[in-house]
């Protein structure tokens, strides 16, 4: 790999503004993650974007905001406007853990350190620049900002917070992937359209007075939600208003959604379109060094960069819709996929790294199996207005043909330089099973897992079925139990006939809504009765714009408005996490106990026989949940997978 130089970067000081030769900057980013050029880091990407529309971008990585906050200083006051990001994830997802206790690592932070991210870094960001530069507009983006972008339930604080422009003073925020909505504000400033008259742009929210009129636009039908100030008051009102944030967020010709806020007016404008192939391609394409910024040499590695250095996201988006996801709310549900040219360069740039042994760790995305997907008739799409393609079932109007995906592998696997490519992505079983899948061809699906089976695993494959309960599998919209059991079928008749003595590791939660101690105790005996140990547990986390969360807050069910228990306290999750540790000693007569008091003795047999049979059960230790309440859900396959790089967010 060519010998990189400081300058190869976005510069993050006042120093490398003049190794540029600039005068002045166009836009000034600061944003809670370390600073690494690499596609799969938002604040890289948008720099870069920026950078791509003629814009000089400098970024100021992981500001200090403990003493005189000369960080937000030293660059100066930017041509255009400051840009704002808490990073990569929520900062309270990455400061914290499911039971509100302080993360020991940051991932995004050389050497893991804790610290240089402050709660509610959007806000915090964006509050010291407008006090420090009231003049200039702040805009503001990332996962955050775009899953805070209208009334929502923040867990950390346990309150019903209003749109993250409020709280942060900022001027407008764009949500979702933002390579679109940047391109169009770009072009009206450099044609010296004033900010402040940015207010039809799609894909962007700003806060007006409440009696100012309304930005014109003549395609754009108008939906008003239910008011920021009533939800405080009625929190059946609250949940009510998300089953319109949901459709209005994944259709392809939305409304625009408004929301009174106090004595202003919230205004959401309509998304873009889904990226096209030559749109994302474009993206990736863009001159990143693929390294963090030289500044961190002596500071030690960066984790979140080590898991994804030698990986590869062929896509965005995901059509799953599941209740305690964030990624529709964020990258939509349709698939924005990358030409097999335009992957296979970036395999190149990989395979070309000085430290790089010949080993991909992942090729994948939010979910690793919904490449080229799309619905086989666009006009149907265009009406719809379903969370979900594959729940209940899977939509007649999807092509789920994983021969493309078949084919890129192979693709990949023919580089010289490549020894082996892993699939460290989550991979949705319940698609690679004919009975649920009938949309494609069942020798085509089991082409694809016997693929992925012999070439591209190392010794385990994660799936995550989530829980055994069909009501709460429902609710989650994830497909019966009954397909795990089938998808294990064909896993373990592959296994034998390739001689592989590969594991299946399946992911749970617990303490999910609509989840009963019941269930939980049903989830430990029929894994135990299929051979599973299980170790470690995922707890539900409520995190902004899920279905899950406002069922976690308000109790009622946005979609029916019908209550919906969840086990909140301390030790109703407690008492869930227990039936996963049947085995353990100290559980025991808590099991007994509890199952007795509820008439279940046909679960107690099964977990807990007179006779210990289950310890003849020679398949019993063989999987391992890897994933605990310290691991937040969109990081979880990440690091029980070595080298997954994808995000899947609740």
């Amino acid at each position: 790999m060519k010998l990189r130089r400081t300058s190869d970067w976005l510069p993050t000081t006042a120093k490398e503004v003049k190794l540029k030769g600039w005068e002045e900057l166009d836009v000034i980013l600061f944003s809670g993650d370390a600073y690494v050029d690499h596609p799969s880091f938002g604040p890289a990407v948008i720099g870069r974007i920026l950078e791509s529309y003629g814009l000089r971008v400098a970024i100021v990585p992981q500001p200090s905001v403990n003493d005189n906050l000369q960080d937000f200083e030293k660059l100066g006051k930017p041509r255009l406007f400051f840009a704002a990001t808490g990073g990569c994830m929520d900062p309270m997802v990455s400061n914290y853990t499911a039971s509100k206790r302080r993360r020991d690592k940051d991932a995004y932070t050389p050497n893991g350190d804790k610290g240089f991210r402050p709660d509610y870094a959007t806000s915090v960001y964006s509050k010291i620049l407008k006090e420090k530069f009231p003049d200039v507009p702040v805009l503001i983006g990332g996962i955050e900002a775009s899953l805070r972008r209208v009334t929502h339930y923040d867990y950390w604080s346990d309150k019903l917070l209003p749109t993250i422009l409020e709280t942060s003073q900022a001027d407008m925020l764009v949500y979702g992937m933002g390579e679109q909505p940047l391109r169009e504000i770009v072009e009206l400033l450099q044609k010296g359209v004033p900010f402040s008259s940015l207010k039809n742009i799609k894909q962007t929210a700003v806060l007006i007075d409440k009696d100012e009129a309304l930005p014109k636009h003549k395609s754009w039908e108008d939906v008003e939600i239910i008011s920021h100030e009533v939800c405080l008051l009625n929190k059946k009102k609250f949940a009510s208003n998300f089953k319109v944030i949901e459709q209005e967020s994944n259709k392809l010709h939305a409304r625009r959604i408004l929301q009174r806020v106090g004595d202003k007016q919230l205004v959401i404008n309509p998304p873009f379109p889904t990226m096209t192939e030559a749109e994302i391609d474009a993206s990736f394409d863009l001159p990143y060094t693929r390294l963090p910024h030289p500044k961190y040499n002596k500071r030690g590695p960066i984790p979140a960069f080590e898991m994804i250095k030698f990986s590869i996201n062929i896509h965005r988006g995901c059509f799953g819709g599941c209740s305690f996801c964030t990624i529709s709310a964020h990258q939509g549900k349709f698939i924005a996929s990358r030409s097999q040219e335009s992957i296979l360069k970036e395999v190149d740039t990989v395979a070309q790294m000085d430290d790089f042994k010949g080993y991909l760790s992942d090729i994948g995305g939010p979910s690793a199996n919904m490449y080229k997907m799309k619905g086989k008739v666009q006009s149907i799409c265009d009406k719809c207005v379903a969370p979900s393609c594959i729940s209940p079932v899977i939509c007649s109007n999807l092509d789920t043909s994983h021969k493309p995906l078949t084919e890129l592998y192979q693709a990949v696997d023919k580089h010289p330089k490549i020894k082996k490519s892993f699939i460290g992505s989550g991979i949705r079983h319940d698609m690679l099973v004919p009975e649920f899948n009938k949309n494609a061809d069942p020798k085509e699906l089991d082409a694809y897992t016997e693929e992925v089976m012999t070439k591209h695993v190392s010794g385990r494959l994660k799936v995550a079925p989530e829980h055994t309960s069909d009501p709460v599998l429902k609710l989650m919209r994830k497909p019966s139990f009954t397909y795990f059991h089938k998808f294990k079928e064909r896993f373990d008749r592959i296994n034998f006939k390739k001689k592989l003595n590969l594991q299946l590791i399946p992911y749970f939660i617990s303490s999910h809504p609509a989840s009963e101690v019941e269930d939980m105790a049903n989830l430990a005996a029929e894994t135990k009765d299929m051979g599973f140990q299980l170790e470690q547990v995922q707890g539900f986390t409520p995190t902004p714009m899920t279905v899950a969360t406002v069922i976690y807050y308000s109790g009622y069910h946005p979609y029916t408005l019908k209550p919906t228990k969840t086990p909140k306290t301390k030790k109703e999750k407690e008492d869930q996490h227990k039936f996963f540790f049947w085995y353990k000693k100290e559980n025991k007569q808590w099991i007994k106990d509890k199952l007795n008091a509820v008439g279940r003795t046909d679960l107690l047999q099964k977990l807990l026989p007179e006779d210990n049979s289950w310890k003849k059960n020679k398949g019993a230790k063989n999987a391992k949940n890897t994933f605990d309440d310290a691991v937040p859900f969109n990081k979880r396959k990440k690091k029980a997978t070595r080298g997954s790089s994808k995000k899947r967010r609740r």
